[in-house]
């Protein structure tokens, strides 16, 4: 993996996996205003008991799988952004803590705008870094309950046992949750988001409470890159050249392949291994400036290449080749091993190969 002080930080809670993570932790109730719901506000903080502490670290923790990134956005300055304010003031001063969790409460209830946003428990909870040293990071973190689950509970009366039911939160999975990293503050701080129940509202946590963009860094210049290139592949060459379904899947290949095996994204070194036609590069470099300018995104020519951006990515570049209702050939290697014709039953592909598995 190669080296990133962001993506690091991700990791630091592997360290301290047997020590007691959190010092602080707040839970209030916010429903959606929407449909008549209240908001409970808790008046003083949990006190729990180790092994509770130790359930709802890997509750809170268990779903941060990814090393993407984001970080807070304002439209105007960053200080205007209510949960970027609100961390901000607990990271300056833990005496603020209770009363800034109210306010991330408040400004939740007041971001539910659509009636499908399920209410439930808001965690606001405070990570603190005991270690010594320059790596010493604090961590905020926002985690939101919404499913409930029916389970039993058996217990012995008399001479026999009796069941009962009730509904409670799973531990399987938390349901949103976001992590902010005491670090790089002035660009919006670092943090890892998940949202596992959009509720048929994609834009509730990500933008319409946190309001957060994935960072300009070398996991998001990996998955942008791959991206453009795949749907350049898939969408604009067929446009402009002739080529086959078999051209395309190895052109798909051969990306993947040059993101795997090299350490750096150089356009020009990849233009040549992969594009290699000069007409192709040229066609490729043109849509690539209109997606650039699309998405209002930009995509480094040059950058680290990020391995996990690559394993994630490469699930969307499957070569296909469909025919008809009647066969997919999958194709993983070697184009040259693979020719296509017709005769008089039609068109066909011949594949050759060394042994079959």
């Amino acid at each position: 993996m190669k080296g990133n002080r962001l993506f690091d930080l991700i990791n630091i809670f592997a360290v301290h996996k047997k020590s007691k993570m959190f010092s602080k932790i707040v839970v209030h109730r916010v429903g959606n205003k929407i449909n008549g719901e209240s908001l409970l506000l808790s008046q003083e903080e949990l006190e729990l008991d180790e092994g509770t502490v130790e359930l709802l670290e890997n509750y809170f923790l268990g779903s941060f799988k990814t090393e993407e990134t984001y970080q807070f956005y304002s439209d105007s300055y960053l200080v205007n952004n209510p949960v970027y304010s609100s961390v901000s003031e607990i990271f300056e001063d833990k005496a603020k803590f209770l009363w800034e969790s109210e306010n991330l409460a408040k400004h939740l209830f007041e971001a539910a705008e659509n009636p499908r946003v399920q209410g439930g428990e808001l965690f606001i909870v405070y990570f603190e870094d005991d270690r010594e040293g320059d790596d010493k990071v604090d961590k905020i973190g926002i985690f939101k309950t919404e499913k409930r689950e029916s389970f039993l509970k058996i217990f012995p009366k008399n001479e026999s046992f009796e069941i009962d039911k009730d509904q409670g939160i799973s531990l399987s999975k938390i349901d949103k949750a976001a992590l902010i990293y005491n670090s790089s503050k002035e660009s919006g701080y670092v943090l890892s988001v998940v949202d596992n129940n959009k509720n048929g509202d994609m834009y509730y946590w990500f933008e319409d409470f946190l309001k957060v963009k994935q960072r300009d860094d070398e996991y998001f210049h990996t998955q942008e890159a791959l991206m453009v290139y795949k749907d350049y592949i898939t969408k604009q060459l067929p446009q402009e050249f002739e080529v086959s379904k078999a051209d395309q899947a190895d052109f798909l290949n051969q990306s993947i392949n040059f993101f795997k095996e090299k350490e750096e994204f150089k356009l020009d070194e990849f233009a040549a291994e992969v594009l290699k036609d000069e007409h192709v590069i040229e066609s490729f470099n043109n849509f690539k400036t209109d997606y650039e300018q699309e998405m209002q995104i930009n995509i480094s020519e040059e950058f680290p290449i990020s391995e996990a951006a690559v394993k994630k990515t490469q699930r969307h570049f499957k070569s296909i080749i469909k025919l008809d209702k009647n066969f997919h050939i999958y194709i993983h290697g070697d184009r040259k091993m693979l020719e296509q014709g017709q005769d008089e039953k039609g068109k066909y592909y011949m594949l050759y190969f060394d042994k079959e598995v």
